[in-house]
């Protein structure tokens, strides 16, 4: 299992989509590498005990960033929050 960091909702200018977020994952420093992540499962645990799933869609970037999409949207306490790779 792969722990991942919350970096930011994905976001232009002058929009953020709250359903999807940024993360960074360590040891992972290519689009290449990141590529492979792509349709595993993410879980992160609320304070509360809940825990939101998401899939990992794409590749954010050159530096092995990647896009995670949740059904809904995902609080502002997620950011800078580790989340689980499965």
């Amino acid at each position: 299992m792969l722990r991942g960091l919350v970096v930011s909702y994905r976001r232009g200018r002058r929009t953020m989509r709250t359903n999807q977020v940024i993360i960074e994952v360590p040891g992972v420093r290519t689009r290449r590498e990141a590529s492979r992540l792509v349709g595993k499962k993410v879980i992160w645990e609320t304070p509360s005990g809940k825990k939101l799933r998401g899939v990992i869609t794409s590749p954010h970037g050159n530096k092995g960033r990647v896009r995670a999409r949740f059904s809904k949207g995902v609080p502002g306490q997620m950011i800078g929050e580790r989340v689980a790779i499965l």
